[in-house]
C-alpha cells in the first residue's frame, strides 16, 4: 500500500486562492457524507464522477462525488446490514454525541444522496419494499431496493477550514458498482444539479477541475483500494486548527 502521510501537506499547498479566503463569517460545519462509487472489473479501476452545473454558486462546474448533509430521516431509514465495526468506531471519533445510529445515518445519507444526484440506487432489491421513513427516501421503496451497510467502506473525513461561506464535515465513503441495483432515468442532465456523470480512472480523475480536497481523497481511495480495501486500516481525517493543516489518523 502506498504512503499517503504526505497529503496533509498536499493539501495546503494546493488549496486555489478562493479556497484559502477566510473572510467570511464563521460557523459550525454540517455533518455530510459523500461516495466514490468505484468500478473494478476492468484493468484499471474507475471512480464516478459527476460535473456541477455552471448556474450553481457553490463550487459551479466542479467535478464532484455525489453527497450532501445529513437529514433527520436518514437515521430512520432500513438497510439490510449493519455497519462493519471497524467503520462504526472509527465514524464516532471526535463527535459530539457518538452512536451506531450517528453512524449509520452518516452512511445513509451517502446513499441517499447518490439517488438524488445520480439516479443510482445502490443496495440489494427484494420481492418486499424497505421500510421508509417518508418521501425523501420513496424512490428505494419504488425500486423494492434496500440499502445494504455491508458493501460500505470508510475512506476519509474532512472538515471545511473556518470561515468559509458553507462549512461540512464530510465523511467520504466508497462502495462498488455492483452495489447498483437500480436506475432512475433523467436524473442527470443539462438543468440538473449534476450535468454529466463520467467513470474516469482513478489516477486520471484528479486532471479534471475539482475541489482540491476531492483530488486528495481520490489518492487516499487509490491507496485503500491498493491495500485491498481492509476496515481495519486508518482512515485519514483532514482538518485546520489554528490556521494549520492538519492530517490525523482515525
Amino acid at each position: 500500500m502506498r504512503d499517503t502521510s504526505h497529503l496533509g501537506q498536499v493539501w495546503a499547498d494546493r488549496m486555489t486562492r478562493s479556497e484559502r479566503d477566510q473572510s467570511f463569517p464563521d460557523s459550525v460545519p454540517r455533518d455530510a457524507a459523500t461516495l466514490m462509487l468505484i468500478d473494478r472489473s476492468g484493468t484499471l479501476p474507475k471512480v464516478l464522477l459527476g460535473r456541477r452545473h455552471h448556474g450553481h454558486k457553490f463550487m459551479p462546474g466542479k467535478f464532484v462525488f455525489p453527497g450532501g448533509r445529513l437529514e433527520p430521516h436518514d437515521a430512520e431509514m432500513s438497510s439490510l446490514s449493519d455497519l462493519h465495526p471497524d467503520i462504526q468506531a472509527k465514524l464516532n471519533v471526535r463527535v459530539a454525541s457518538p452512536s451506531a445510529d450517528f453512524a449509520r445515518a452518516l452512511a445513509l445519507t451517502a446513499i441517499r444522496e447518490t439517488a438524488e444526484e445520480t439516479g443510482l440506487l445502490l443496495g440489494a432489491k427484494r420481492d418486499e419494499p424497505p421500510s421508509t421513513p417518508g418521501e425523501i427516501w420513496a424512490e428505494f421503496a419504488k425500486a423494492k431496493v434496500h440499502p445494504d451497510l455491508g458493501q460500505i467502506h470508510f475512506i476519509a473525513r474532512a472538515i471545511t477550514p473556518p470561515r468559509r461561506p458553507k462549512r461540512f464535515d464530510t465523511r467520504f465513503f466508497t462502495v462498488d458498482a455492483t452495489a447498483i441495483a437500480h436506475r432512475i432515468e433523467g436524473v442527470v442532465g443539462p438543468d440538473s444539479e449534476l450535468v454529466e456523470l463520467t467513470w474516469t480512472p482513478i489516477e486520471q480523475a484528479a486532471q479534471h477541475d475539482m475541489p482540491t480536497i476531492t483530488g486528495v481523497v481520490l489518492e487516499e481511495l487509490l491507496a485503500r483500494v491498493e491495500g485491498g480495501l481492509k476496515h481495519s486500516l486508518p482512515v485519514p481525517f483532514y482538518f485546520m486548527e489554528n490556521q494549520v493543516y492538519h492530517r490525523e489518523l482515525l
